[in-house]
């Protein structure tokens, strides 16, 4: 499993940016553009997708890896 992938604002755009890495992986103009290559990298690696929004709160997750808690049902 891969690290988790989020998408944050960076300096007037939007970047991808690997848990715990200190570089971006990739900018964007729009947020959109960075949640699908986010999603894109998070997919091929099986790790989870975490949006955050301009202020830096978490605004959404998409987990693509296996899920260690499935909902019941």
């Amino acid at each position: 499993m891969g690290k988790n992938q989020h998408v944050v604002p960076h300096n007037g755009q939007w970047a991808v940016r690997g848990a715990g890495n200190g570089k971006v992986t990739s900018t964007h103009r729009t947020q959109q553009e960075a949640i699908d290559a986010g999603r894109t990298i998070s997919r091929n690696q099986g790790s989870e997708l975490v949006i955050h929004r301009p202020n830096g709160q978490i605004r959404d997750s998409d987990s693509h890896g296996k899920d260690t808690y499935p909902p019941k049902g």
